[in-house]
């Protein structure tokens, strides 16, 4: 495979050294692109502290702001996704009662970056992958799994109580004793187990996983950027209130598109034409 990479940045440590990586790879003649964003703190399991949780807070701003930016994909360097948090920063941290209130909303706040995000975001579970690591890939949009991974909660290993959405997210996603299960037992599910339980929704050879995330974005590079936008706040808003409010929500928000964005009827020309759409630019 040919990739062209663009604009390769990173949020680095005092020492420069980059704790998360970001690059750019076209995924079409028409300058639009998939955005990596890569942990890169593999000999601590790629744990966040707060430099780290930071560095991915502004690696998913930039993502989100670059109209050519089509889909964004988060995985980890090394043998992890993300382990989570960095425990042995907790010895200092947990202790203060004004900043370990401001990490945990700093590190919601960064989560939901991911769900609320105009574009899809698709965690490559690369590894271990644990506590804060599946509260982040239980706000990604899909989550897709390399067979070598394991995933698992723990915080209870560690007498913690998950704080970012394990407890909220994770029941809606697999069910309320499957969700208890894995977050009473403290062990790591294996990928054909995270599979089985819903806990994400593709499982590949683990020199594959990349390649995958990045045909899916060729995919999506190939529709409405608004639309794809649309459909991911429908789902987001849906998933979050009841069935009746979720259709009519639906309703409005098709009207809306179908009547006043100049794609919708662009798609229709386009098949009808037996050409190319040509879309409006992102708003």
């Amino acid at each position: 495979m040919s990739e062209t990479k663009l604009n390769p940045t990173a949020e680095a440590t005092d020492e420069d050294e980059p704790l998360v990586l970001y690059e750019q790879v076209a995924v079409d003649e028409d300058g639009n692109a998939a955005a990596i964003i890569t942990f890169n703190r593999a000999d601590k399991l790629n744990a966040m502290n707060w430099p780290t949780l930071k560095a991915l807070e502004q690696q998913l701003i930039k993502a989100g702001e670059d109209k050519s930016v089509r889909c964004v994909l988060i995985t980890g360097k090394g043998r992890a996704f993300s382990a989570g948090g960095d425990i042995a920063g907790y010895t200092t941290l947990q202790k203060d009662p004004v900043a370990f209130p401001q990490f945990v909303d700093d590190f919601i706040r960064t989560i939901g970056r991911c769900r609320d995000m105009e574009k899809p975001v698709i965690a490559l579970i690369n590894g271990i992958t644990a506590a804060g690591g599946l509260e982040l890939i239980l706000g990604c949009d899909f989550a897709w799994m390399a067979e070598s991974a394991r995933i698992g909660d723990m915080h209870l290993n560690y007498a913690q109580i998950g704080g970012a959405g394990v407890m909220a997210r994770l029941p809606r996603l697999i069910g309320e004793y499957k969700a208890k299960e894995l977050v009473f037992s403290g062990r790591l599910l294996k990928s054909d187990e995270c599979l089985a339980w819903g806990l994400v929704n593709r499982v590949m050879p683990d020199d594959q996983l990349l390649e995958e995330g990045l045909k899916f974005a060729r995919g999506v590079a190939e529709k409405s950027p608004n639309s794809v936008r649309n459909v991911k706040h429908v789902l987001n808003r849906g998933v979050e209130t009841d069935l009746p409010a979720a259709l009519r929500q639906e309703r409005e928000r098709a009207l809306i598109h179908c009547l006043t964005l100049p794609d919708s009827m662009e798609g229709i020309n386009a098949f009808v034409e037996k050409r190319k759409p040509r879309w409006s630019a992102a708003r």
